[in-house]
Protein backbone atom coordinates (compact mmCIF):
# COMPACT_ATOMS: atom_id res chain seq x y z
CA UNK A 1 0.00 0.00 0.00
CA UNK A 2 1.20 3.40 -0.58
CA UNK A 3 0.41 4.48 2.49
CA UNK A 4 3.13 2.57 4.33
CA UNK A 5 6.13 3.93 1.74
CA UNK A 6 7.53 6.59 3.85
CA UNK A 7 6.63 5.84 7.48
CA UNK A 8 7.34 9.24 8.78
CA UNK A 9 7.08 8.19 12.46
CA UNK A 10 7.77 6.02 15.37
CA UNK A 11 3.85 5.13 15.09
CA UNK A 12 3.87 4.91 11.30
CA UNK A 13 6.82 2.50 11.25
CA UNK A 14 5.15 -0.30 13.55
CA UNK A 15 1.69 0.09 11.42
CA UNK A 16 4.00 -0.35 8.26
CA UNK A 17 5.44 -3.31 9.98
CA UNK A 18 2.23 -4.66 11.01
CA UNK A 19 0.82 -4.22 7.37
CA UNK A 20 3.83 -6.42 5.94
CA UNK A 21 3.57 -9.02 8.60
CA UNK A 22 -0.05 -9.54 7.67
CA UNK A 23 0.64 -9.87 4.34
CA UNK A 24 3.27 -12.21 5.13
CA UNK A 25 1.74 -14.36 7.75
CA UNK A 26 -1.79 -13.66 7.35
CA UNK A 27 -4.15 -13.05 10.74
CA UNK A 28 -4.26 -16.40 12.25
CA UNK A 29 -0.91 -16.97 12.38
CA UNK A 30 -0.20 -13.40 13.34
CA UNK A 31 1.71 -12.38 16.21
CA UNK A 32 2.64 -8.91 17.87
CA UNK A 33 6.43 -11.10 17.89
CA UNK A 34 6.68 -11.48 13.90
CA UNK A 35 5.54 -7.64 13.70
CA UNK A 36 8.67 -7.33 15.89
CA UNK A 37 10.25 -8.92 12.62
CA UNK A 38 9.35 -6.63 10.41
CA UNK A 39 10.50 -3.37 12.47
CA UNK A 40 14.08 -2.18 13.30
CA UNK A 41 13.58 -1.18 16.90
CA UNK A 42 12.32 -2.92 19.57
CA UNK A 43 9.33 -4.76 20.43
CA UNK A 44 9.12 -3.02 23.60
CA UNK A 45 7.95 0.07 21.41
CA UNK A 46 5.26 -1.95 19.72
CA UNK A 47 3.52 -2.36 23.41
CA UNK A 48 4.43 1.13 24.55
CA UNK A 49 1.84 2.35 21.82
CA UNK A 50 -0.69 -0.48 21.25
CA UNK A 51 -2.41 -2.89 23.47
CA UNK A 52 -1.69 -5.84 21.79
CA UNK A 53 -2.76 -7.45 17.60
CA UNK A 54 -5.99 -6.67 17.36
CA UNK A 55 -5.68 -2.58 18.78
CA UNK A 56 -2.54 -2.63 16.25
CA UNK A 57 -4.16 -3.78 13.00
CA UNK A 58 -7.37 -1.70 13.61
CA UNK A 59 -5.02 1.07 13.66
CA UNK A 60 -3.89 -0.41 10.62
CA UNK A 61 -7.00 -0.29 8.75
CA UNK A 62 -7.86 3.10 9.21
CA UNK A 63 -4.93 4.26 8.85
CA UNK A 64 -4.84 3.38 5.20
CA UNK A 65 -8.56 4.27 4.95
CA UNK A 66 -7.71 7.89 6.29
CA UNK A 67 -4.78 7.74 3.52
CA UNK A 68 -7.23 6.64 0.83
CA UNK A 69 -10.00 9.15 1.91
CA UNK A 70 -7.14 12.10 1.73
CA UNK A 71 -6.25 10.50 -1.49
CA UNK A 72 -9.87 10.73 -3.04
CA UNK A 73 -11.13 13.58 -1.06
CA UNK A 74 -8.33 16.45 -2.29
CA UNK A 75 -11.25 18.30 -4.51
CA UNK A 76 -14.32 18.09 -6.52
CA UNK A 77 -15.43 15.39 -8.97
CA UNK A 78 -14.02 17.03 -12.17
CA UNK A 79 -14.96 13.67 -14.35
CA UNK A 80 -17.36 11.62 -12.62
CA UNK A 81 -17.16 9.00 -15.67
CA UNK A 82 -13.16 8.65 -15.42
CA UNK A 83 -13.72 8.57 -11.31
CA UNK A 84 -16.12 5.79 -11.67
CA UNK A 85 -13.95 3.64 -13.73
CA UNK A 86 -11.36 4.46 -12.15
CA UNK A 87 -12.62 3.45 -8.91
CA UNK A 88 -14.31 0.07 -10.58
CA UNK A 89 -10.85 -0.96 -11.65
CA UNK A 90 -9.06 -0.60 -8.64
CA UNK A 91 -11.71 -2.28 -6.44
CA UNK A 92 -12.88 -5.31 -8.60
CA UNK A 93 -8.21 -5.95 -9.07
CA UNK A 94 -8.75 -5.62 -12.57
CA UNK A 95 -4.93 -4.32 -12.21
CA UNK A 96 -3.81 -6.37 -8.75
CA UNK A 97 -0.25 -5.40 -8.15
CA UNK A 98 2.09 -7.82 -7.25
CA UNK A 99 1.59 -9.34 -4.08
CA UNK A 100 -1.89 -8.17 -3.44
CA UNK A 101 -3.67 -11.65 -3.21
CA UNK A 102 -1.77 -11.38 -0.20
CA UNK A 103 -2.78 -8.43 1.33
CA UNK A 104 -6.70 -8.78 0.17
CA UNK A 105 -6.51 -12.21 2.07
CA UNK A 106 -5.22 -10.57 4.88
CA UNK A 107 -8.22 -8.22 4.79
CA UNK A 108 -10.91 -10.68 4.23
CA UNK A 109 -8.82 -12.47 7.64
CA UNK A 110 -10.11 -9.20 9.27
CA UNK A 111 -13.44 -9.09 8.05
CA UNK A 112 -14.19 -12.14 8.97
CA UNK A 113 -13.20 -11.55 13.01
CA UNK A 114 -15.74 -8.74 13.15
CA UNK A 115 -18.69 -11.10 13.83
CA UNK A 116 -17.05 -11.59 17.22
CA UNK A 117 -15.57 -8.43 17.42
CA UNK A 118 -16.84 -5.01 18.19
CA UNK A 119 -13.80 -3.28 17.22
CA UNK A 120 -13.08 -5.05 13.71
CA UNK A 121 -17.50 -4.73 13.24
CA UNK A 122 -17.07 -0.52 13.61
CA UNK A 123 -14.10 -0.58 11.71
CA UNK A 124 -15.52 -2.18 8.27
CA UNK A 125 -19.25 -0.73 9.15
CA UNK A 126 -17.13 2.55 9.12
CA UNK A 127 -15.28 1.12 5.51
CA UNK A 128 -18.18 0.35 3.52
CA UNK A 129 -19.72 3.36 4.44
CA UNK A 130 -16.71 5.41 3.53
CA UNK A 131 -17.05 4.12 -0.02
CA UNK A 132 -20.50 3.79 -0.24
CA UNK A 133 -20.60 7.55 0.18
CA UNK A 134 -17.73 8.02 -2.52
CA UNK A 135 -19.54 5.85 -5.35
CA UNK A 136 -22.79 8.00 -4.32
CA UNK A 137 -20.67 11.37 -4.29
CA UNK A 138 -19.11 10.18 -8.10
CA UNK A 139 -22.85 9.64 -9.32
CA UNK A 140 -24.32 12.57 -7.68
CA UNK A 141 -21.41 14.87 -9.67
CA UNK A 142 -22.17 12.89 -12.99
CA UNK A 143 -26.02 13.45 -12.51
CA UNK A 144 -25.05 17.50 -11.77
CA UNK A 145 -22.85 17.32 -14.88
CA UNK A 146 -25.25 15.90 -16.75
CA UNK A 147 -22.53 12.78 -17.70
CA UNK A 148 -25.03 10.04 -15.60
CA UNK A 149 -28.50 9.21 -15.39
CA UNK A 150 -31.32 10.73 -13.16
CA UNK A 151 -30.43 7.84 -11.07
CA UNK A 152 -30.84 7.18 -7.15
CA UNK A 153 -27.39 7.16 -6.58
CA UNK A 154 -27.74 5.62 -2.85
CA UNK A 155 -29.57 2.39 -4.21
CA UNK A 156 -26.34 2.27 -6.81
CA UNK A 157 -24.07 2.85 -4.93
CA UNK A 158 -25.21 -0.15 -2.47
CA UNK A 159 -25.54 -2.09 -5.38
CA UNK A 160 -21.70 -1.39 -6.37
CA UNK A 161 -20.05 -1.73 -3.26
CA UNK A 162 -21.58 -4.64 -2.88
CA UNK A 163 -20.18 -5.88 -5.48
CA UNK A 164 -16.67 -4.66 -4.74
CA UNK A 165 -17.39 -6.52 -1.59
CA UNK A 166 -18.24 -9.62 -3.03
CA UNK A 167 -15.26 -9.39 -6.01
CA UNK A 168 -12.49 -8.91 -2.69
CA UNK A 169 -14.20 -12.21 -0.81
CA UNK A 170 -13.65 -14.58 -4.00
CA UNK A 171 -10.30 -12.90 -4.94
CA UNK A 172 -9.29 -14.33 -1.32
CA UNK A 173 -10.40 -17.25 -0.82
CA UNK A 174 -10.28 -19.25 -4.34
CA UNK A 175 -6.74 -19.93 -6.51
CA UNK A 176 -9.47 -19.02 -9.90
CA UNK A 177 -8.96 -15.05 -11.15
CA UNK A 178 -10.72 -15.97 -14.54
CA UNK A 179 -13.98 -14.49 -13.34
CA UNK A 180 -12.14 -11.15 -12.31
CA UNK A 181 -12.47 -10.09 -16.08
CA UNK A 182 -15.97 -10.91 -16.42
CA UNK A 183 -17.17 -8.98 -13.72
CA UNK A 184 -15.32 -5.85 -14.58
CA UNK A 185 -17.11 -6.16 -18.09
CA UNK A 186 -20.61 -6.85 -16.64
CA UNK A 187 -19.80 -3.58 -14.83
CA UNK A 188 -19.32 -1.60 -17.20
CA UNK A 189 -21.68 -2.95 -19.17
CA UNK A 190 -24.20 -2.28 -15.77
CA UNK A 191 -22.11 1.32 -15.68
CA UNK A 192 -23.44 2.02 -19.76
CA UNK A 193 -26.73 0.61 -19.44
CA UNK A 194 -27.74 2.00 -15.89
CA UNK A 195 -25.62 5.65 -14.91
CA UNK A 196 -24.02 7.30 -18.03
CA UNK A 197 -26.24 9.15 -19.84
CA UNK A 198 -26.72 8.72 -23.59
CA UNK A 199 -24.32 11.43 -24.96
CA UNK A 200 -26.75 11.81 -28.26
CA UNK A 201 -30.10 11.88 -25.45
CA UNK A 202 -31.37 13.84 -22.90
CA UNK A 203 -29.96 11.75 -19.93
CA UNK A 204 -32.37 10.34 -18.56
Amino acid sequence: MDAFEEPETTREEILAAAYRALCTHGYAELTVERIGEEFDKSVSLIYHHYDGKDDLLVACLEFMLESYRSETEAGPVSDPREAMERLCDRLVLTDAPPGGQRFVRALVGLRGQAPHNGAYRDYFTRSDRFFGDRIEAIIEAGIEDGSFRDVDPERAAAMINTVFSGAFVRYATTDDERWIPAVREELRAYNERTLYADPDGDGT
